[in-house]
């Protein structure tokens, strides 16, 4: 983890977050600022700043998460009507938090294109 990195601040918990989901390896929490009704962030407690960081020793919790998203999805009550998952990459694509994290957001008509 990083020191400074507001995630794994939250992943330490020295900053309070609403946690829906945590295990060894991730956390996951409603994000402050939703864009739906369902808007949840999904880490892995490790830090890796973006996709492009991403190494074959990160599959197996990239691809947890992606499973754990699919569970709270359903939980949540988005999984009939749809939802989105967004990985955002360094800043041109909107990426604000240099710590990879995984948007779960439904409960809402989505546009596309998104941007």
């Amino acid at each position: 983890m990083s020191d400074d990195c507001i995630f794994c601040k939250i992943a330490r918990k020295e900053i309070p977050s609403e946690v829906v989901y945590e295990d060894d390896e991730m956390i996951a929490f409603k994000d402050l600022n939703p864009q739906a009704d369902v808007h949840i962030l999904f880490i892995p407690k490790k830090h890796i700043a973006s996709m492009n960081d991403i190494s074959g020793e990160d599959a197996r919790v990239m691809g947890n998460i992606l499973l754990k998203i699919k569970e709270i999805a359903g939980q949540n009550g988005v999984s009939e009507g749809g939802y989105r998952v967004v990985i955002n990459c360094n800043k041109d694509a909107g990426q604000e938090v240099f710590h990879i994290h995984v948007h779960l957001l439904g409960g809402r008509k989505f546009a596309w294109p998104p941007g």
